[in-house]
């Protein structure tokens, strides 16, 4: 049974200055989010899931309403808050366990020994499967290793909430699917809360208790809520022929290619679209990949 009222959004709107005037990226967004629930959150390009993210995460302030975390309003960063980018972010001249290290004594100094805080971030960096690499810098490690590091700086920090940003939206299927795999298995332990942005349903249903589906921006706000109700743990191959997961699969799809259809799109997926009000570049679009 989750805990309620860990993290809440009430009435967040939030308007962005621009030469011809404030430009409304979110409208009246309304979420209540237990501890120790996986959210995630879809919706086409432009549609202000970043702009949620910064908001929980204390890097914009909303215009209106605001983010409450155990009943205190979000007005800046802070550790209780861990966001893992899409992008992994690690300092090329450290190595594995020395980016770690970093987060570490930000929030542990004086709080932790030297030693505990070795016994920390070897612990940490064992969560994600990294120990075999811990003195490897990013240049000597691949692409999904280096995200796995940045989960593993994040996780250090002991967060209450984990904030990602399209985590694995640049890597291959295969290392994709591997990290989700991680991922379940990291949430099942540790029970953090975590609210993901992604464009891949699958993913989406996978690794969600709920989906958070927005409309089109601007002026964007929460379309549907699904619950997903299916049983943890979850393993890929078994659901690919599940009547429950494909139901799921499809009203998200319906969601976002009928209901939320863009202006002038075709009928057909659209391709990558770099000019995402809310993701400036790097930008991925919705994916479909079998589970």
């Amino acid at each position: 049974m989750h805990e309620q009222n860990h993290l809440e959004l009430t009435s967040v709107t939030i308007d962005f200055p621009t030469d011809k005037g404030p430009f409304r990226a979110l409208d009246n967004v309304n979420l209540k989010i237990s501890k120790g629930e996986f959210i995630s959150l879809i919706g086409h390009s432009g549609c202000g899931k970043s702009t949620v993210l910064n908001i929980v995460a204390g890097l914009h302030r909303a215009t209106e309403g605001g983010a409450i975390l155990n009943g205190k309003e979000v007005i800046e960063p802070g550790p209780e808050r861990a966001v893992v980018f899409q992008h992994h972010s690690l300092l090329p001249w450290l190595s594995a366990y020395e980016n770690v290290e970093l987060g570490v004594k930000q929030v542990f100094k004086g709080k932790k020994s030297k030693s505990a805080m070795r016994e920390w971030i070897d612990h940490n960096l064992e969560l994600v499967h990294m120990s075999h690499a811990r003195d490897k810098r990013p240049d000597e490690i691949s692409g999904g290793m280096k995200q796995r590091v940045g989960i593993a700086r994040a996780l250090a920090m002991q967060p209450e909430v984990l904030l990602m940003d399209e985590p694995f939206g640049a890597l291959d299927a295969l290392t994709r699917a591997h990290l989700q795999d991680s991922l379940m298995e990291i949430h099942a332990a540790l029970g953090n809360t975590v609210i993901m942005i992604t464009h891949d349903v699958d993913e989406a249903v996978l690794l969600s208790d709920r989906i958070v589906m927005m409309t089109n921006g601007p002026a964007a706000t929460i379309g549907e809520v699904m619950h997903i109700e299916l049983e943890r743990p979850r393993q890929r191959l078994v659901l690919a022929d599940d009547p429950q997961y494909n139901h799921y699969r499809s009203e998200v799809l319906k969601f976002l290619y009928e209901r939320q259809k863009k202006p002038g799109e075709a009928d057909t997926p659209p391709e990558t679209d770099n000019a995402d009000t809310d993701k400036p570049e790097n930008t991925t679009e919705l994916r479909v990949v079998s589970a």
